[in-house]
């Protein structure tokens, strides 16, 4: 049974309840010598606490979106979970409703596989944008976490969705990889390691190019991220502003890196988005935090501010008077934040001459039976 079964869930709601009535009802029937009922009730209660707490966990996995599955929980990962021969940039996507499709990618340049989700806006299949180039929107989830925790925590394709109704947000492919597909490395390439930063800013940036109509310049794509992926989404584009040209972090984690994630000092200096900020990267920031979230302090946010070079840009930052390390803090902030990467990210576009018809290209399927010119958008 799946970890995020609905059926396993509500199996551990009536065991507990089965394992309190049992134990309310057999607690003075119990039988034999004074040690052995003791040591009989005391099963009885831990049985009640062990299932409560598994209901508990089972609902908080569920909401957060913490793992996906039984051997990500275990951290394990089976051989048939990694396909043999290189990858490349094309994969079978499958449609998983509500205008998103998934599928489990292989890139051929980090050799990771992970999890990649893809939604596309509604404007996406209307007749007046027929066409016509979108920008993307790369969402980065925490760790532990799975890229759905943006779609079940962030409410993000329904909520996003919304601004863009409203025109808030200008129409945008929302694209939700897994960051940690070869373990936690705070989105670094680890030598002789996890190639994470190249999964990310080549992989899957060039998977979406090729199978969506995305733009491909760096000013049609931005990275948001919470937590671990807030980190990143301030990192990847300092050190990446080719392919990215706008970041957003909500309660980033430690600019200066965690010992335990990346135990070189000198590659966490080398990702450390303070010392990247006075490197001249032509990319825009902006921190959001809450005065009261523990893992992500104002001080953090303060730091990359004072740190950053023209032409690098640092908004000041947004930080709520109260709230925590949580969805509830971080989807208050979208309107102003999201606003605010609006005004940095280029509007969808309609390309005069299509990169792959100029060229002769077959186009590629897609989804639903529809297909897509080959090659980068102009």
């Amino acid at each position: 049974m799946s970890l995020t079964s609905d059926y396993l869930f509500y199996a551990m709601i009536a065991a507990a309840v089965i394992a309190v009535i049992t134990t309310l009802a057999a607690w003075n029937a119990v039988r034999g010598p004074r040690f052995v009922r003791w040591l009989t009730r005391l099963f009885m209660i831990g049985l009640c606490q062990a299932t409560a707490v598994a209901v508990l966990g089972l609902w908080v996995n569920n909401d957060f979106a913490l793992y996906s599955s039984w051997n990500d929980l275990l951290g394990e990962q089976s051989a048939s979970d990694i396909p043999a021969g290189p990858g490349s940039d094309t994969a079978d996507f499958q449609d998983l409703g509500d205008h998103v499709v998934g599928t489990d990618y292989r890139g051929p340049r980090s050799h990771l596989r992970g999890k990649v989700l893809v939604w596309t806006p509604p404007q996406y299949d209307q007749p007046e944008y027929r066409g016509y180039r979108f920008p993307v929107i790369m969402l980065l989830h925490g760790v532990p976490g799975t890229p759905r925790a943006w779609i079940k925590g962030g409410h993000a394709t329904t909520e996003l969705a919304d601004m863009m109704g409203k025109g808030e947000l200008a129409p945008a492919i929302l694209v939700m990889p897994r960051v940690d597909p070869g373990g936690n490395t705070d989105c670094a390439n680890i030598p002789r390691g996890p190639q994470t930063a190249t999964w990310l800013t080549q992989d899957v940036r060039n998977l979406v190019i090729t199978h969506f109509r995305a733009l491909a310049q760096p000013s049609g794509w931005a990275m948001a991220g919470d937590s671990t992926g807030g980190y990143c989404a301030i990192s990847l584009p300092l050190q990446y502003p080719g392919a990215f040209s706008t970041g957003l972090g909500f309660s980033p984690d430690d600019f200066h890196g965690d010992p335990d994630v990346v135990p070189s000092r000198t590659l966490r200096r080398l990702n450390d988005p303070i010392r990247l900020a006075g490197t001249g990267a032509p990319v825009s920031l902006l921190v959001a935090t809450s005065r009261r979230d523990p893992f992500s302090t104002v001080a953090n946010a303060q730091a990359l501010t004072a740190a950053a070079k023209a032409p690098t840009q640092v908004a000041p930052m947004m930080v709520a008077d109260d709230g925590g390390h949580n969805w509830g803090t971080w989807r208050a902030m979208y309107p102003k934040a999201f606003g605010w990467l609006n005004s940095h990210l280029s509007p969808p576009r309609k390309p005069s001459i299509p990169t792959a018809l100029a060229a002769g290209q077959p186009g590629r399927a897609l989804p639903g039976g529809q297909h897509e010119a080959a090659g980068e958008g102009q």
